[in-house]
């Protein structure tokens, strides 16, 4: 039945380690949880709140960028074609046709307006029959007739014509400006191509990164300048039209899934329209390259997020786990503080019952002790007795002073429990102290081949102590020391002494090499009548009263042992107890004055 029982106490303290060990786990995944969580929403929002900031921020100054650069190069061209158009109004407003048809007369006008730069790549006077009249330039164009051409239709109808790109009878790409002249009855025209590779560097004149490039072309989306990744000359233009739908334009441009001819990567593009020809300027460059910036700082936000996740999972797993350290050291000194108190409780409740059967017992065994003497007295005063009798008659009485003694042992123990023993306080040299009980166990222990071993602290201050209830302290400690060698050869008592300064104290250590106290057993050793020798060979009041005298000393006692290698004793007394325990044991030692006095 007891084995049952020590079972089922066993599991019910593994379950309860279990319980409280899957608390603590799950305790700490919660607050690793909540602290990572409660630093990561407000840097998640703060990273979100600057990356769309700087994102919007980044774009905007790309779109004002783009901006600002297509209306500067698309003032530039204007301006460009405007000052080459009033070149040749000039030339026209200001010289005859007679003067004009004159080939060295045309030739050295040729030379002036090309003396800045070469713009123009030939000039040419034309009748209003379409008839070359007079040309200077590298192509042989004087017998041509351009009656029929688009732009001798256009320049007689508008007076001032620039062309869009075209090949013409010199089947090469060029585009033209031409100026009508009326000069009386006679109406004739100044023509002149504009330099195609001086424009394309005019065009190209912007620096927009690796990725960047820049183009004309018309209403139809035929180029008028050469891109620098695709497309040429005169053909069909890389965008698609119907993104240009505005005077001015700047806008993200996506492939056509849909259509394979409009592959390319992701396009940052502004354009705007030129008022005369009409043509329009794009700008575009890959969006990668464009936001290469914001993209950066992106990914090193991403970074830093990152490297702050694993900064912040790994200090909340620092910090929780030491929150949990310090969570269960106080779990467990509150469990420590507990189990003292019902030990306090327990032992408080059995010294008021200990001390109540003491005194019934007493008083029947002073009536054996008396009536014994009063039997002894009358059979020595017989005159008439058979000797042999009154022998066996003695012995018989000897016997009964022998149990009635045992019994007074038992109730001085009980009443020792239950602090109704005679106090004294005085000071007392705990070193000597201690030599004198290892004296008294002494002969006991050879006799069972331990041996004692000391470590005492020299110059150790006096206590202020009780040395009786001190004595029976330790003389329960060493009976219990040798008792746990039973059925070892031989074995070793320790007894080592230190002052502990920061508490004002001395610290007594009682260790042996015995066979040690089971797991199961270590919260109850100091219960009353707990104990694990057979029948008749202990009461189990020996720890428990040393318990509660250390206690009520103002020290402390705890235990530590190992089945197989031994248990550790350590016992902490003050140098001066409190002035509560000292009027305590004053007190104590009066009523167990009176208290004895009423009992015998």
């Amino acid at each position: 039945m007891k084995l049952k029982s020590e079972t089922v106490v066993n599991t019910n303290q593994a379950k309860e380690v279990k319980e409280r060990k899957d608390h603590y786990s799950t305790l700490h995944r919660r607050f690793v949880f909540l602290t990572t969580v409660c630093l990561l929403v407000p840097l998640f929002l703060v990273g979100l709140g600057i990356h769309i900031y700087y994102s919007g921020f980044s774009r905007t100054r790309m779109e004002s960028y783009f901006k600002s650069q297509v209306e500067y190069h698309r003032r530039i061209i204007e301006l460009f074609l405007k000052e080459r158009t009033s070149d040749l109004q000039v030339v026209a407003f200001t010289n005859s046709l007679d003067f004009l048809r004159r080939p060295l007369n045309l030739r050295r006008i040729f030379n002036v307006i090309n003396r800045e730069d070469w713009f123009f790549t030939d000039l040419g006077v034309i009748d209003d029959k379409g008839r070359h009249l007079a040309y200077i330039g590298p192509y042989d164009l004087m017998g041509k007739n351009y009656s029929q051409t688009f732009w001798f239709k256009e320049v007689m109808k508008k007076g001032i014509y620039i062309s869009d790109m075209f090949l013409g009878f010199r089947k090469a790409p060029h585009f033209i400006i031409a100026v009508l002249r009326s000069d009386g009855n006679r109406k004739w025209i100044l023509r002149a191509s504009i330099d195609t590779e001086y424009f394309r560097s005019l065009v190209e004149n912007v620096k927009m990164g690796r990725t960047g490039d820049v183009y004309l072309s018309n209403r139809e989306g035929i180029l008028q300048t050469t891109p620098r990744f695709s497309g040429k000359i005169m053909e069909k233009a890389p965008l698609p039209a119907k993104f240009f739908h505005e005077e001015m334009g700047i806008g993200i441009l996506d492939a056509d899934k849909d259509d394979p001819s409009q592959q390319f990567p992701r396009q940052f593009v502004a354009y705007a329209w030129l008022k005369n020809p009409r043509w329009r300027l794009v700008i575009k460059q890959d969006y990668s390259e464009a936001f290469k910036d914001v993209n950066h700082a992106n990914r090193a936000a991403l970074i830093f997020l990152q490297l702050s996740l694993i900064l912040i999972f790994i200090i909340s797993v620092i910090s929780t786990r030491y929150m949990i350290k310090v969570i269960k050291k106080r779990d467990e000194k509150t469990d420590q503080l507990n189990r003292q108190l019902v030990q306090a409780s327990k032992l408080a409740s059995l010294g008021e019952l200990s001390a109540g059967v003491a005194h019934e017992i007493n008083n029947p065994l002073a009536i054996i002790l008396t009536e014994n003497q009063v039997i002894r007295d009358s059979v020595e005063e017989a005159l008439i007795m058979d000797e042999k009798f009154k022998i066996e008659l003695f012995a018989s009485l000897s016997q009964i002073d022998a149990q009635v003694q045992r019994c007074s042992l038992i109730t001085q123990n009980l009443l020792r429990f239950s602090r109704r023993t005679k106090s004294r306080t005085e000071t007392v040299n705990i070193n000597l102290f201690l030599e004198e009980v290892i004296q008294l166990m002494e002969g006991r222990a050879k006799g069972m081949g331990i041996q004692f071993s000391t470590d005492m602290e020299k110059g150790l201050p006096l206590l202020l102590s009780d040395p009786s209830q001190l004595q029976q302290v330790f003389l329960n400690l060493i009976t219990n020391a040798i008792d746990a060698h039973e059925g070892k050869p031989y074995g070793t008592i320790s007894i080592t002494t230190r002052s502990n300064n920061q508490s004002q104290g001395v610290e007594i250590i009682v260790g042996d090499t015995g066979s040690g106290i089971s797991p199961e057993n270590m919260g109850k050793i100091f219960d009353p009548f707990f104990t694990t020798k057979s029948v008749g060979r202990g009461t189990g009041l020996g720890l428990s009263i040393s318990y509660s005298t250390v206690k009520r000393l103002g020290g402390d006692i705890s235990v530590q042992s190992k089945m197989g290698e031994g248990t550790r004793f350590s016992i902490f007394l003050p140098f001066r107890p409190s002035i509560d325990v000292h009027e305590n044991l004053n007190n104590v030692s009066i009523k167990n004055s009176s208290s004895i006095e009423k009992g015998a």
